[in-house]
């Protein structure tokens, strides 16, 4: 596995943001977002009842301010890396990637992250999803195997790359979880409309998506990518894309199992 450190402790990844201020200045807002939705749920004797549907709407409110505050906290996470700080501990790599998808389902298609919460097992949840052209396998023997990485950093890579191919399907995205070696492998398709192979590379700068490129529906700030790769190599991995302009793309993260072991 190449080390991409050294290049990247060189960039200023937010020269143009500072981060701490952001979150400063949006952590407010949304406190009290969810304060005034828990309200409404919480003491409807005084605002009104509300309806089974008003209800599952406020519900979804709470939680998604929730998670746009665990957000901007996990925007610190490239800085993070950048500086060298990592929060190493053991998780199951299965699991957590299944929570992600269906955090970014929760954004994306609320009516599946519904539909999920209602199942009874990962066997009901899975064949729900296949129907969905939501594909996420693993091999049986990985559901009980863990990994000692920076699960935060784990979580905003996968995020990245969930939610990128979410957005881009046309019928089907698919993700692939394997060990090999001392390695984590996770791949992440969709089948939507494609990078130009020329742009593959080109997509993980940010701030700089290319304006000649053909398949304009793949641009984007650049941020998600280029951050979910910065960290990804700063936790002895990397991103790599495969890319068919007729056959969507392909994203395969690789993590080895013990963040301890990279130098």
């Amino acid at each position: 596995m190449a080390n991409h450190k050294k290049d990247y402790k060189s960039e200023e990844f937010f020269q143009n943001l500072n981060i701490e201020f952001l979150i400063h200045e949006l952590k407010d807002p949304i406190a009290v977002i969810e304060t005034g939705a828990r309200t409404l749920l919480e003491k409807q004797e005084k605002f009104g009842e509300l309806t089974s549907r008003q209800e599952r709407t406020v519900k979804r409110v709470i939680r998604n301010t929730r998670k746009a505050r665990d957000m901007l906290y996990s925007l610190l996470e490239v800085g993070r890396s950048e500086a060298g700080s990592f929060a190493c501990g053991h998780f199951k790599p299965v699991e957590t990637t299944y929570t992600v998808l269906c955090n970014c389902l929760e954004l994306k298609t609320p009516s599946i992250a519904d539909e999920l919460q209602r199942l009874p097992d990962m066997i009901a949840a899975t064949a729900y999803l296949d129907s969905c052209g939501i594909h996420f396998s693993a091999p049986p023997e990985m559901s009980t195997s863990v990994i000692n990485q920076d699960i935060a950093k784990y979580r905003q890579i996968i995020a990245n790359l969930v939610k990128n191919a979410l957005h881009f399907k046309r019928n089907r995205m698919q993700i692939n979880l394997e060990t090999k070696n001392e390695y984590l492998r996770v791949a992440v398709m969709d089948d939507g409309p494609g990078v130009d192979p020329e742009d593959c590379e080109h997509i993980f700068k940010r701030y700089s998506q290319s304006k000649d490129c053909a398949l304009t529906s793949r641009q984007g700030h650049g941020l998600g990518l280029a951050g979910a790769r910065t960290m990804a190599r700063y936790l002895g991995g990397d991103i790599e894309l495969t890319c068919d302009p007729d056959k969507g793309t392909i994203f395969r993260l690789t993590l080895p199992k013990n963040l301890a072991n990279v130098t």
